[in-house]
Protein backbone atom coordinates (compact mmCIF):
# COMPACT_ATOMS: atom_id res chain seq x y z
CA UNK A 1 0.00 0.00 0.00
CA UNK A 2 1.44 3.38 -0.48
CA UNK A 3 1.64 5.87 2.23
CA UNK A 4 -0.53 8.41 2.29
CA UNK A 5 0.30 12.31 2.62
CA UNK A 6 1.64 14.09 6.13
CA UNK A 7 -1.72 15.96 6.17
CA UNK A 8 -3.73 13.20 5.67
CA UNK A 9 -2.03 11.01 8.42
CA UNK A 10 -2.86 13.53 11.14
CA UNK A 11 -6.29 13.22 10.90
CA UNK A 12 -5.97 8.86 10.73
CA UNK A 13 -5.46 8.60 7.35
CA UNK A 14 -2.30 6.55 6.59
CA UNK A 15 -3.03 4.88 2.95
CA UNK A 16 -3.77 4.35 -0.31
CA UNK A 17 -5.63 1.26 -1.22
CA UNK A 18 -4.26 1.42 -5.06
CA UNK A 19 -0.90 1.01 -5.45
CA UNK A 20 -1.11 2.36 -8.80
CA UNK A 21 0.45 6.44 -9.37
CA UNK A 22 -2.04 9.12 -9.63
CA UNK A 23 -3.65 11.44 -12.45
CA UNK A 24 -2.34 14.56 -10.62
CA UNK A 25 -4.53 17.75 -11.07
CA UNK A 26 -6.77 19.50 -9.21
CA UNK A 27 -10.13 20.33 -8.18
CA UNK A 28 -12.41 22.79 -8.00
CA UNK A 29 -10.34 25.70 -10.42
CA UNK A 30 -14.03 26.68 -10.70
CA UNK A 31 -17.29 25.90 -8.56
CA UNK A 32 -19.09 24.65 -11.67
CA UNK A 33 -16.28 21.64 -11.86
CA UNK A 34 -17.88 20.42 -8.39
CA UNK A 35 -21.36 20.26 -8.90
CA UNK A 36 -23.30 18.39 -5.74
CA UNK A 37 -26.63 17.18 -5.62
CA UNK A 38 -28.56 15.80 -2.67
CA UNK A 39 -30.77 12.74 -3.20
CA UNK A 40 -33.87 13.93 -0.92
CA UNK A 41 -35.68 11.61 1.63
CA UNK A 42 -38.30 14.12 2.78
CA UNK A 43 -41.88 14.60 1.97
CA UNK A 44 -43.21 17.94 2.24
CA UNK A 45 -47.51 19.38 1.81
CA UNK A 46 -47.78 21.98 -0.47
CA UNK A 47 -46.67 25.05 -0.51
CA UNK A 48 -50.33 26.57 0.60
CA UNK A 49 -50.71 23.84 3.09
CA UNK A 50 -51.60 25.40 6.94
CA UNK A 51 -48.55 27.21 8.52
CA UNK A 52 -50.09 26.28 11.71
CA UNK A 53 -49.79 22.70 11.29
CA UNK A 54 -46.82 23.09 8.99
CA UNK A 55 -44.79 25.76 10.08
CA UNK A 56 -41.45 24.97 8.43
CA UNK A 57 -41.08 26.27 4.88
CA UNK A 58 -39.11 23.81 2.68
CA UNK A 59 -36.93 24.74 -0.31
CA UNK A 60 -34.42 23.81 -2.77
CA UNK A 61 -30.93 26.15 -3.19
CA UNK A 62 -28.33 25.71 -5.95
CA UNK A 63 -25.88 27.62 -4.54
CA UNK A 64 -22.68 28.59 -6.27
CA UNK A 65 -19.11 29.68 -3.54
CA UNK A 66 -21.40 29.16 -0.63
CA UNK A 67 -20.65 26.88 1.97
CA UNK A 68 -23.63 25.69 4.06
CA UNK A 69 -23.29 26.99 7.31
CA UNK A 70 -22.79 30.57 6.17
CA UNK A 71 -25.86 30.51 3.72
CA UNK A 72 -27.79 29.60 6.54
CA UNK A 73 -26.41 32.69 8.55
CA UNK A 74 -26.81 34.79 5.64
CA UNK A 75 -30.47 33.67 4.85
CA UNK A 76 -31.21 34.07 8.93
CA UNK A 77 -29.88 37.87 8.38
CA UNK A 78 -31.81 38.92 5.99
CA UNK A 79 -35.45 37.03 7.38
CA UNK A 80 -34.41 38.78 10.52
CA UNK A 81 -34.13 35.43 12.56
CA UNK A 82 -32.05 33.32 14.69
CA UNK A 83 -30.28 30.65 12.50
CA UNK A 84 -31.55 28.01 14.73
CA UNK A 85 -34.42 28.60 12.93
CA UNK A 86 -33.05 27.19 9.48
CA UNK A 87 -31.77 23.45 9.05
CA UNK A 88 -30.80 21.18 6.03
CA UNK A 89 -30.14 17.69 5.44
CA UNK A 90 -26.01 17.80 4.75
CA UNK A 91 -23.35 20.41 5.26
CA UNK A 92 -21.89 21.07 1.81
CA UNK A 93 -18.41 22.63 0.48
CA UNK A 94 -17.53 26.00 -0.37
CA UNK A 95 -16.07 25.97 -3.69
CA UNK A 96 -19.01 24.07 -5.25
CA UNK A 97 -22.28 24.69 -7.16
CA UNK A 98 -24.54 22.28 -4.92
CA UNK A 99 -28.17 21.70 -4.82
CA UNK A 100 -29.78 20.96 -1.72
CA UNK A 101 -32.76 20.98 0.75
CA UNK A 102 -33.68 23.89 3.47
CA UNK A 103 -36.47 24.55 6.03
CA UNK A 104 -36.99 27.52 7.65
CA UNK A 105 -39.45 28.00 11.12
CA UNK A 106 -42.36 30.33 10.58
CA UNK A 107 -41.85 31.85 7.20
CA UNK A 108 -43.83 32.39 4.25
CA UNK A 109 -42.58 31.44 0.60
CA UNK A 110 -42.80 35.26 0.07
CA UNK A 111 -40.29 36.26 3.00
CA UNK A 112 -37.79 34.66 1.14
CA UNK A 113 -34.77 37.28 -0.05
CA UNK A 114 -32.85 37.29 -3.21
CA UNK A 115 -29.54 35.93 -2.20
CA UNK A 116 -26.24 36.47 -4.61
CA UNK A 117 -25.03 32.99 -6.07
CA UNK A 118 -28.56 31.74 -4.79
CA UNK A 119 -31.54 30.23 -6.59
CA UNK A 120 -34.23 29.18 -4.20
CA UNK A 121 -37.58 27.36 -5.14
CA UNK A 122 -39.85 26.57 -3.12
CA UNK A 123 -40.73 22.66 -2.56
CA UNK A 124 -43.76 22.93 0.03
CA UNK A 125 -44.50 22.89 3.99
CA UNK A 126 -43.30 20.60 6.50
CA UNK A 127 -44.66 19.53 10.00
CA UNK A 128 -40.92 19.25 11.45
CA UNK A 129 -37.43 20.83 10.24
CA UNK A 130 -35.51 18.78 8.12
CA UNK A 131 -32.21 16.57 9.49
CA UNK A 132 -29.56 14.70 8.79
CA UNK A 133 -31.21 11.92 8.42
CA UNK A 134 -33.32 13.28 5.50
CA UNK A 135 -30.69 12.78 3.38
CA UNK A 136 -30.14 9.45 1.47
CA UNK A 137 -27.12 10.67 -0.74
CA UNK A 138 -25.35 12.65 -3.32
CA UNK A 139 -24.54 12.85 -6.52
CA UNK A 140 -21.21 13.62 -8.37
CA UNK A 141 -20.04 15.13 -11.38
CA UNK A 142 -16.20 16.38 -10.90
CA UNK A 143 -13.90 18.09 -13.58
CA UNK A 144 -10.24 17.28 -13.00
CA UNK A 145 -8.11 19.94 -14.19
CA UNK A 146 -4.49 19.94 -15.88
CA UNK A 147 -4.50 15.73 -14.97
CA UNK A 148 -3.16 12.42 -17.21
CA UNK A 149 -5.69 10.41 -17.68
CA UNK A 150 -3.36 7.34 -18.07
CA UNK A 151 -3.50 5.79 -14.81
CA UNK A 152 -7.14 5.97 -14.41
CA UNK A 153 -7.64 1.88 -15.78
CA UNK A 154 -4.72 0.75 -13.26
CA UNK A 155 -6.72 2.59 -10.21
CA UNK A 156 -10.00 1.63 -11.28
CA UNK A 157 -9.25 -2.28 -11.41
CA UNK A 158 -7.34 -1.67 -7.96
CA UNK A 159 -10.56 -0.14 -6.85
CA UNK A 160 -12.87 -2.85 -7.89
CA UNK A 161 -10.83 -5.33 -6.47
CA UNK A 162 -10.67 -3.64 -3.18
CA UNK A 163 -14.73 -3.71 -3.31
CA UNK A 164 -14.89 -7.00 -4.23
CA UNK A 165 -16.14 -6.19 -7.69
CA UNK A 166 -16.67 -10.41 -8.36
CA UNK A 167 -19.59 -9.86 -5.97
CA UNK A 168 -23.56 -9.72 -6.46
CA UNK A 169 -23.36 -6.29 -5.03
CA UNK A 170 -21.03 -5.17 -7.21
CA UNK A 171 -23.05 -6.14 -10.26
CA UNK A 172 -26.39 -4.45 -8.34
CA UNK A 173 -24.19 -1.15 -8.66
CA UNK A 174 -24.10 -0.99 -12.09
CA UNK A 175 -26.32 -2.91 -14.86
CA UNK A 176 -22.70 -2.42 -17.42
CA UNK A 177 -19.46 -2.49 -15.66
CA UNK A 178 -16.32 -1.99 -17.55
CA UNK A 179 -13.08 -2.18 -15.47
CA UNK A 180 -11.08 -0.22 -17.83
CA UNK A 181 -12.60 3.14 -16.50
CA UNK A 182 -13.54 4.10 -20.37
CA UNK A 183 -16.67 6.07 -19.81
CA UNK A 184 -18.20 3.79 -21.78
CA UNK A 185 -20.37 2.15 -18.80
CA UNK A 186 -20.33 2.40 -14.81
CA UNK A 187 -17.93 0.45 -13.22
CA UNK A 188 -18.09 -0.53 -9.48
CA UNK A 189 -15.52 0.56 -6.96
CA UNK A 190 -14.69 0.65 -3.16
CA UNK A 191 -12.60 2.38 -0.92
CA UNK A 192 -12.48 2.73 2.59
CA UNK A 193 -15.40 5.15 4.12
CA UNK A 194 -13.08 7.34 5.31
CA UNK A 195 -14.25 10.74 6.96
CA UNK A 196 -12.03 12.91 4.45
CA UNK A 197 -9.69 15.94 4.95
CA UNK A 198 -12.50 18.85 5.06
CA UNK A 199 -14.43 17.15 7.97
CA UNK A 200 -11.19 18.30 10.11
CA UNK A 201 -10.15 21.22 8.34
CA UNK A 202 -8.27 21.66 4.82
CA UNK A 203 -5.18 23.73 5.73
CA UNK A 204 -5.74 23.59 9.86
CA UNK A 205 -7.24 20.22 10.72
CA UNK A 206 -7.61 20.82 14.24
CA UNK A 207 -11.72 20.28 14.91
CA UNK A 208 -10.57 16.68 16.34
CA UNK A 209 -8.27 18.18 18.18
CA UNK A 210 -11.04 20.87 19.94
CA UNK A 211 -13.06 17.27 19.94
CA UNK A 212 -10.57 15.16 21.57
CA UNK A 213 -9.73 17.86 24.54
CA UNK A 214 -13.19 18.44 25.20
CA UNK A 215 -13.70 14.37 25.83
CA UNK A 216 -10.87 14.72 28.04
CA UNK A 217 -12.24 17.44 30.38
CA UNK A 218 -9.40 20.00 28.97
CA UNK A 219 -11.52 22.70 28.14
CA UNK A 220 -8.77 25.46 28.07
CA UNK A 221 -6.74 22.91 25.70
CA UNK A 222 -9.84 23.02 23.10
CA UNK A 223 -10.19 26.50 23.35
CA UNK A 224 -6.33 26.96 22.67
CA UNK A 225 -6.19 24.05 19.54
CA UNK A 226 -8.99 25.86 18.26
CA UNK A 227 -7.71 30.11 18.53
CA UNK A 228 -3.88 28.89 19.17
CA UNK A 229 -2.52 26.64 17.66
CA UNK A 230 -1.01 28.40 14.20
CA UNK A 231 -0.65 26.53 10.70
CA UNK A 232 1.95 27.96 8.11
CA UNK A 233 -0.49 26.88 5.63
CA UNK A 234 -2.41 30.23 7.25
CA UNK A 235 -1.39 33.93 5.54
CA UNK A 236 0.82 35.35 8.06
CA UNK A 237 -1.18 38.22 10.03
CA UNK A 238 -3.50 35.21 10.91
CA UNK A 239 -0.49 33.03 12.51
CA UNK A 240 0.85 35.85 14.24
CA UNK A 241 -2.39 36.37 15.72
CA UNK A 242 -2.57 32.77 17.19
CA UNK A 243 1.10 32.79 18.35
CA UNK A 244 0.15 36.28 20.28
CA UNK A 245 -2.66 34.61 21.92
CA UNK A 246 -0.46 31.41 22.59
CA UNK A 247 2.17 33.51 24.37
CA UNK A 248 -0.19 36.09 26.16
CA UNK A 249 -3.38 34.68 27.37
CA UNK A 250 -4.36 38.56 26.42
CA UNK A 251 -7.84 38.02 24.96
CA UNK A 252 -8.47 41.40 24.25
CA UNK A 253 -5.16 42.20 23.09
CA UNK A 254 -6.03 39.15 20.76
CA UNK A 255 -9.10 40.51 19.51
CA UNK A 256 -7.53 43.38 17.91
CA UNK A 257 -5.01 40.85 16.03
CA UNK A 258 -7.80 38.27 14.56
CA UNK A 259 -8.63 39.16 10.91
CA UNK A 260 -12.43 40.11 11.00
CA UNK A 261 -13.40 37.47 8.53
CA UNK A 262 -12.20 34.81 11.66
CA UNK A 263 -15.72 35.75 13.63
CA UNK A 264 -15.79 32.24 15.71
CA UNK A 265 -12.57 32.74 16.87
CA UNK A 266 -13.20 36.77 17.53
CA UNK A 267 -16.58 35.24 19.19
CA UNK A 268 -14.76 33.23 21.20
CA UNK A 269 -12.13 35.70 22.44
CA UNK A 270 -15.09 38.00 22.94
CA UNK A 271 -16.52 35.65 25.43
CA UNK A 272 -12.85 35.10 27.52
CA UNK A 273 -12.32 38.80 27.70
CA UNK A 274 -15.85 39.28 28.97
CA UNK A 275 -15.94 36.42 31.55
CA UNK A 276 -11.96 36.34 32.34
CA UNK A 277 -11.14 33.92 30.67
CA UNK A 278 -9.04 31.77 33.71
CA UNK A 279 -11.30 29.07 35.24
CA UNK A 280 -12.23 25.73 33.14
CA UNK A 281 -16.34 26.74 33.32
CA UNK A 282 -15.01 29.78 31.61
CA UNK A 283 -13.17 27.97 28.79
CA UNK A 284 -16.46 25.72 28.25
CA UNK A 285 -18.83 28.83 28.36
CA UNK A 286 -16.60 30.50 25.35
CA UNK A 287 -16.66 27.54 23.52
CA UNK A 288 -20.73 27.39 24.00
CA UNK A 289 -20.99 30.15 22.27
CA UNK A 290 -20.78 29.01 18.62
CA UNK A 291 -23.94 27.53 17.03
CA UNK A 292 -25.00 24.19 18.44
CA UNK A 293 -24.41 21.82 15.07
CA UNK A 294 -21.14 23.42 15.15
CA UNK A 295 -20.35 22.34 19.09
CA UNK A 296 -21.74 18.81 17.86
CA UNK A 297 -19.32 19.37 14.80
CA UNK A 298 -15.68 19.33 17.49
CA UNK A 299 -17.24 15.95 18.88
CA UNK A 300 -18.01 14.13 15.48
CA UNK A 301 -14.30 15.29 14.33
CA UNK A 302 -12.84 13.46 17.07
CA UNK A 303 -14.99 10.69 16.84
CA UNK A 304 -13.89 10.63 12.72
CA UNK A 305 -10.61 10.46 13.50
CA UNK A 306 -10.72 7.55 15.85
CA UNK A 307 -12.81 5.81 13.36
CA UNK A 308 -10.14 6.61 10.18
CA UNK A 309 -7.43 5.47 12.66
CA UNK A 310 -9.23 1.96 13.06
CA UNK A 311 -9.76 1.63 9.33
CA UNK A 312 -6.24 2.55 8.60
CA UNK A 313 -5.04 -0.18 11.40
CA UNK A 314 -7.38 -2.54 9.65
CA UNK A 315 -5.87 -2.03 6.38
CA UNK A 316 -2.10 -2.71 7.76
CA UNK A 317 -3.13 -5.69 9.21
CA UNK A 318 -4.39 -6.98 5.77
CA UNK A 319 -8.07 -7.52 7.03
CA UNK A 320 -10.48 -7.33 4.55
CA UNK A 321 -13.62 -4.17 4.00
CA UNK A 322 -15.69 -6.36 2.12
CA UNK A 323 -16.26 -9.67 3.69
CA UNK A 324 -16.14 -10.01 7.48
CA UNK A 325 -14.08 -11.88 9.82
CA UNK A 326 -14.69 -13.26 13.39
CA UNK A 327 -15.08 -10.79 16.01
CA UNK A 328 -17.00 -8.07 13.56
CA UNK A 329 -19.95 -6.28 13.83
CA UNK A 330 -22.36 -5.84 10.70
CA UNK A 331 -24.77 -4.38 10.09
CA UNK A 332 -27.72 -4.77 7.53
CA UNK A 333 -28.93 -3.03 4.19
CA UNK A 334 -31.80 -0.22 4.42
CA UNK A 335 -32.44 -1.04 1.03
CA UNK A 336 -35.86 1.09 0.54
CA UNK A 337 -34.34 3.66 -1.83
CA UNK A 338 -31.25 5.03 -3.60
CA UNK A 339 -28.26 4.17 -2.95
CA UNK A 340 -28.86 1.47 -0.26
CA UNK A 341 -28.10 2.82 3.17
CA UNK A 342 -26.69 0.97 6.02
CA UNK A 343 -29.15 0.60 9.07
CA UNK A 344 -26.54 0.80 12.19
CA UNK A 345 -30.00 0.15 14.17
CA UNK A 346 -29.38 -3.55 13.01
CA UNK A 347 -26.29 -4.87 13.34
CA UNK A 348 -24.88 -8.61 14.38
CA UNK A 349 -21.87 -9.98 15.98
CA UNK A 350 -19.94 -12.46 13.68
CA UNK A 351 -18.95 -15.42 15.63
CA UNK A 352 -16.48 -18.06 13.50
CA UNK A 353 -19.60 -19.83 12.92
CA UNK A 354 -21.52 -17.30 10.84
CA UNK A 355 -18.66 -15.56 8.93
CA UNK A 356 -19.51 -18.06 5.60
CA UNK A 357 -23.01 -16.82 6.41
CA UNK A 358 -22.91 -13.37 7.08
CA UNK A 359 -20.43 -12.86 4.07
CA UNK A 360 -22.46 -14.31 1.40
CA UNK A 361 -25.21 -11.76 2.75
CA UNK A 362 -22.12 -8.72 2.06
CA UNK A 363 -21.27 -10.33 -1.24
CA UNK A 364 -24.77 -9.36 -2.24
CA UNK A 365 -25.21 -5.95 -1.01
CA UNK A 366 -27.19 -6.99 2.17
CA UNK A 367 -25.14 -6.22 4.88
CA UNK A 368 -21.99 -3.89 5.52
CA UNK A 369 -18.62 -4.53 7.55
CA UNK A 370 -18.49 -1.62 10.80
CA UNK A 371 -16.51 0.11 13.07
CA UNK A 372 -18.11 2.40 15.88
CA UNK A 373 -18.15 5.94 16.28
CA UNK A 374 -17.56 5.91 19.54
CA UNK A 375 -19.81 7.22 22.10
CA UNK A 376 -21.49 6.40 25.44
CA UNK A 377 -23.36 3.29 23.91
CA UNK A 378 -20.34 2.22 21.79
CA UNK A 379 -19.79 -2.22 22.72
CA UNK A 380 -16.31 -2.78 20.88
CA UNK A 381 -16.34 -6.27 18.39
CA UNK A 382 -14.68 -9.38 19.27
CA UNK A 383 -11.56 -10.96 18.52
CA UNK A 384 -8.94 -8.87 15.90
CA UNK A 385 -11.45 -6.01 15.28
CA UNK A 386 -11.88 -5.38 18.94
CA UNK A 387 -8.38 -5.71 19.54
CA UNK A 388 -7.89 -2.75 16.40
CA UNK A 389 -11.07 -0.64 18.16
CA UNK A 390 -9.59 -1.31 21.95
CA UNK A 391 -6.44 -0.47 21.07
CA UNK A 392 -6.91 2.71 19.46
CA UNK A 393 -9.11 4.13 21.58
CA UNK A 394 -6.73 3.49 24.23
CA UNK A 395 -3.96 5.15 22.03
CA UNK A 396 -5.91 8.44 21.04
CA UNK A 397 -6.91 8.47 25.26
CA UNK A 398 -10.22 8.19 25.19
CA UNK A 399 -13.09 5.74 26.34
CA UNK A 400 -16.65 5.59 25.65
CA UNK A 401 -18.03 7.35 28.57
CA UNK A 402 -16.20 10.18 28.09
CA UNK A 403 -18.72 11.16 25.39
CA UNK A 404 -21.30 11.88 28.63
CA UNK A 405 -21.10 15.56 27.80
CA UNK A 406 -22.98 17.99 28.90
CA UNK A 407 -25.37 19.67 26.13
CA UNK A 408 -24.58 19.59 22.68
CA UNK A 409 -21.03 17.55 23.29
CA UNK A 410 -22.94 14.70 24.04
CA UNK A 411 -22.89 11.59 21.97
CA UNK A 412 -24.22 8.20 22.67
CA UNK A 413 -22.15 6.84 19.62
CA UNK A 414 -23.10 4.61 16.26
CA UNK A 415 -21.27 2.26 13.66
CA UNK A 416 -20.53 3.13 10.39
CA UNK A 417 -19.77 0.71 7.20
CA UNK A 418 -16.25 0.50 6.35
CA UNK A 419 -16.75 0.28 2.85
CA UNK A 420 -18.37 2.63 0.30
CA UNK A 421 -18.92 1.26 -2.73
CA UNK A 422 -20.44 3.56 -5.69
CA UNK A 423 -20.87 2.76 -9.78
CA UNK A 424 -18.32 5.29 -10.98
CA UNK A 425 -18.49 6.78 -14.44
CA UNK A 426 -14.93 8.65 -16.10
CA UNK A 427 -14.64 10.64 -19.01
CA UNK A 428 -11.60 11.79 -20.53
CA UNK A 429 -11.26 14.79 -21.56
CA UNK A 430 -11.33 16.29 -19.50
CA UNK A 431 -11.10 14.15 -16.80
CA UNK A 432 -14.50 13.97 -15.49
CA UNK A 433 -15.79 11.81 -12.89
CA UNK A 434 -19.37 11.13 -12.49
CA UNK A 435 -21.10 9.01 -9.53
CA UNK A 436 -23.33 8.73 -6.24
CA UNK A 437 -22.53 7.64 -2.64
CA UNK A 438 -24.62 7.20 0.79
CA UNK A 439 -25.17 9.92 2.83
CA UNK A 440 -21.94 10.77 5.07
CA UNK A 441 -19.71 9.88 2.48
CA UNK A 442 -16.84 11.78 0.76
CA UNK A 443 -16.37 12.55 -2.89
CA UNK A 444 -12.76 13.40 -1.96
CA UNK A 445 -12.29 9.96 -0.31
CA UNK A 446 -12.70 8.37 -3.73
CA UNK A 447 -10.93 10.73 -5.42
CA UNK A 448 -7.90 10.88 -4.00
CA UNK A 449 -7.28 7.30 -4.72
CA UNK A 450 -6.96 8.36 -8.36
CA UNK A 451 -5.24 11.76 -8.05
CA UNK A 452 -2.78 11.13 -5.21
CA UNK A 453 -1.98 14.54 -5.53
CA UNK A 454 -2.53 15.45 -1.80
CA UNK A 455 -5.53 16.57 0.19
CA UNK A 456 -5.07 20.55 -0.53
CA UNK A 457 -5.28 19.77 -4.10
CA UNK A 458 -8.91 18.28 -3.38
Amino acid sequence: MRAAHEIERAVGIDYYVSDAPGTGGSLRESAADFRVRELEAFDTEPADADAGAYPHLVFRATLTNWDTNGFARDLSNKLGISRERVSWAGTKDRNAVTTQLFSVRGVAPDDLPEIGNAELDVVGRAGRPIRFGDLRGNEFRIVVREADPGPVDDVTRDLAAFGGANGEASANASEEGHADGSGEGATSVGVPNLFGQQRFGSYRPVTHEVGLAVLRGDWEGAVMAYVGNPSTAEPPETREARSFVEETRDWSGAIERFPRRLRYERAVLNALAENGGERPEEFREALETFPSNLQRLFVHAAQSYVFNRICSERLERGLPFDRAVAGDVVCFADADGEPVLPDADRTQRVTAGRVEVVNRHLERGRAFVTAPLVGTDTEFGEGEPGEIEREVCADVGIEPADFDLPGSFDSTGTRRAILVRSALTVERDPLTFEFALPKGSYATVLLREYLKSGPLSL
